[in-house]
């Protein structure tokens, strides 16, 4: 069978940690034509924007969209509506909305879409869905704090409406929070802590429930300096289970269960593959859903200023 072709629009950090690799080691892709005002890949045709990639390669399939979420929007829809099938970098839009009318729109063009949920394809993490399993959720707490300057340097789009701040990363937390658990999620209350010179919050505290009552805090902070701390440690009727790491190593009852690679855009391409074959939508909003109510409901207090331009 034939590689899909696939161009990638936006030619940032991201692109070119993950999605390149990615592609360059799949079966299934061959990178064919980049689009992005301000960066080029040598080797690789180079179009300004999205619009005039798509006039310029109708052989291009597919689609990988690594802009900034406030523009994903548009740049999809341009895609979805020349046929294009498309892969959305997290998360998929800037609104729930948006990621809802991209949806349909895919579904009646008959296009494939994905939302790139990539900490779900962490290698613990389906190994930890199998352990909850009948399980019953007492407490869980997520801490996921991270260095803003070594994982976002000079990205000043997170820092303006509809870039997220700290979610940007938390949103990794709540959509593997959302996969492990089998009850939907509800949001009690929320704490945003915004920079007096940010629209969005440099740190966050949640606490949410299940409808079974489990007991459920977040807490996000882009202000950790040296190792990230990406854990979600949650104790059940069956003991304590601890996914770190990101969710690539798996803790149960103090047994080492999984350590793995980091094989999360590897899996991602692949399952894109399939996506592209049968032409179905696979979005899930249930993370962005709670980024959303937390926006919504949450308290907010302002801290000191962050210089967001430049930083990096």
């Amino acid at each position: 069978m034939s590689r899909i072709r696939i161009g990638i629009v936006g030619m940032g950090k991201i692109a070119r940690d993950q999605h390149l690799p990615a592609i360059a080691a799949s079966d299934a892709f061959e990178l064919a034509a980049v689009a992005s005002p301000h960066h080029r890949l040598e080797g690789v045709r180079h179009y300004a924007d999205v619009a005039a990639l798509l006039d310029a390669e109708p052989d291009i399939a597919a689609l990988a969209v690594c802009t900034p979420p406030q523009i994903r929007y548009a740049i999809a829809r341009q895609a979805i509506e020349r046929g294009r099938h498309v892969l959305l970098e997290k998360p998929p839009a800037a609104t729930l909305s948006e990621a809802a009318a991209l949806a349909e729109l895919a579904a009646r063009h008959h296009v494939g879409l994905m939302a790139t949920w990539h900490a779900r394809e962490a290698a613990a993490v389906t190994p930890a869905r199998d352990w909850l399993a009948g399980c019953t959720v007492r407490r869980v707490l997520v801490t996921w704090k991270e260095d803003v300057r070594v994982w976002h340097p000079g990205q000043e789009w997170i820092w303006r409406c509809g870039g997220l701040g700290v979610f940007d990363p938390g949103i990794n937390a709540l959509s593997i929070l959302t996969h492990l658990l089998a009850q939907p999620l509800l949001l009690e209350e929320a704490h945003l802590f915004i920079p007096v010179d940010c629209d969005t919050p440099i740190a966050a505290a949640l606490r949410l429930t299940d409808t079974q009552g489990a007991a459920i805090r977040c807490e996000f902070d882009f202000r950790q300096t040296g190792p990230p701390t990406w854990d979600i440690d949650i104790e059940t009727d069956r003991g304590r289970l601890v996914l770190s790491k990101g969710g690539a190593v798996l803790h149960a009852n103090d047994r080492t269960i999984v350590q793995g690679d980091d094989r999360e855009y590897a899996c991602l391409y692949a399952r894109f593959a399939q996506v592209v074959h049968e032409r179905r939508v696979d979005v899930g909003l249930a993370p962005l859903r709670l980024v959303a109510d937390a926006f919504l409901r949450g308290r907010r207090t302002a801290v000191a200023a962050f210089a967001a331009a430049g930083e990096g």
